[in-house]
């Protein structure tokens, strides 16, 4: 393939192997900001030759290969990487000729990349932007949207982050089994706090910021691929799965948010929901359950009922119940609150959520919760002002404009 197609599969070629060229890179310099130079330069070359000699038999090797000799072409002009270019014996990487290389063969090193980026010495809105920079594969200026920030401010943020890897020699490592444990929640938690902000948005005019969502989902997978015996990584990936199936039922044909109870499930992804079942069983299977697997569990009983009144509520209750033991936090609380007030009425809910009112006085999510289980009680007046509330906290403009719906009909306005 030469000409035009051939850019046309550099692009293609790029964009799935990235992560793993990144990756790769990465763990033989130590350096996150030469790995993305060179990757980038072997783009540009690739860019150049592959339309006049052809596509590779093997296009991601050839970057590979190609940004590994410009790594060491680098490190061998800057004295200051001697003692580096000693350590690596990256001369002897430079002979390699590119027909040798089975990328096939090279062990995927994303999971060392995944726990760099993770790494609690890192502040928490840093290990979410670099996971969305050099696992997911976004450009700056997506990680700045994804944050509602400037591309300058979250540039300097991205530098800043590597730059602690860099002092505090944060090794480019997978934790040994000792330390794994304690390690890998934090990893789950970066991914599905990208899929939170895909697909339930704290901010912004969408109410589905679907390039998030997909990301983390594909995340997700890529760990149950590198972790596969992992039963909180299939817990994760099953609530990913089996939530995002919804996706396509959460907004209406102009454009209005539809909650849970008024969907139309034969829009729900049947293949997601099969998928996301599967993974819930070996995830729940032993000792110990996590989290994940707990709300994976309580999304596959919502996806598998044929409507909303014939959910087992029971059984939910039931299951936010262990997950309040195993995780207790105010909302876990609510969402209990809420399943409490489908299987008991609308009065039990109420009391239990007033009882978190300290709590989660400030989300927007408690007063709108609120303000469903008094109009459903005939306290017009009280929902009007719950509504009031939670349209004044919501930052999502497609949540306010649901609730300034539900304050309207309730005044008449």
């Amino acid at each position: 393939m030469t000409g035009p197609d051939a850019a046309g599969c550099v692009e293609a070629v790029f964009r799935e192997g990235r992560s793993r060229l990144l990756a790769l890179l990465a763990a033989r310099f130590g350096d996150l900001d030469l790995a993305e130079e060179v990757i980038s330069e072997a783009v540009e070359a690739a860019l150049r030759r592959w339309p006049v000699d052809g596509v590779p038999d093997k296009p991601l090797a050839w970057l590979f290969t190609t940004a590994r000799r410009k790594a060491v072409d680098r490190i061998r002009r800057d004295r200051t990487y001697a003692q580096r270019l000693a350590e690596l014996r990256v001369e002897s990487d430079r002979t390699v000729p590119t027909h040798e290389v089975d990328f096939d063969d090279i062990p995927d090193e994303r999971l060392r990349l995944f726990f760099t980026c993770c790494h609690p010495a890192l502040a928490p809105e840093a290990q979410i932007a670099l996971t969305l920079r050099c696992l997911a594969g976004l450009t700056t200026h997506e990680v700045a949207r994804a944050f509602l920030v400037p591309t300058a401010t979250m540039a300097q943020r991205l530098v800043r982050a590597k730059r602690k890897i860099r002092a505090a020699r944060i090794p480019f490592r997978v934790p040994g089994p000792d330390e794994l444990a304690s390690r890998l929640p934090g990893v789950l938690r970066v991914v599905y706090l990208v899929f939170t902000q895909g697909y339930a948005p704290s901010s912004g005019d969408d109410l589905v910021r679907a390039d998030l969502a997909d990301e983390a989902v594909r995340l997700a997978r890529v760990l149950h691929r590198l972790l596969p015996d992992e039963r909180e990584v299939k817990g994760l990936l099953a609530l990913l799965l089996l939530t995002d199936a919804r996706r396509a039922a959460r907004i209406d044909a102009a454009g209005n948010q539809v909650l849970l109870e008024r969907q139309d499930r034969a829009l729900w992804d049947a293949d997601l929901v099969a998928e996301g079942r599967r993974l819930v069983v070996p995830a729940l299977t032993g000792p110990g359950v996590g989290p994940y697997a707990v709300q994976a569990a309580i999304a596959a009983l919502h996806d598998e009922a044929d409507s909303f009144a014939a959910t087992d509520w029971p059984q939910i209750v039931a299951l936010y119940d262990v997950l309040l033991r195993i995780e207790p936090s105010p909302l876990v609380a609510l969402n209990r609150a809420v399943a409490v007030a489908v299987r008991d009425g609308p009065d039990a809910g109420l009391v239990l959520l007033d009882g978190l009112s300290g709590d989660l006085s400030d989300y927007h999510l408690l007063h709108a919760a609120r303000a469903d289980l008094l109009r459903r009680l005939g306290r017009r007046a009280e929902a009007a002002a719950a509504y009031a509330v939670a349209l004044d906290l919501a930052g999502n403009e497609a949540e306010r404009a649901t609730f300034a719906r539900r304050l309207a009909e309730l005044t008449g306005g």
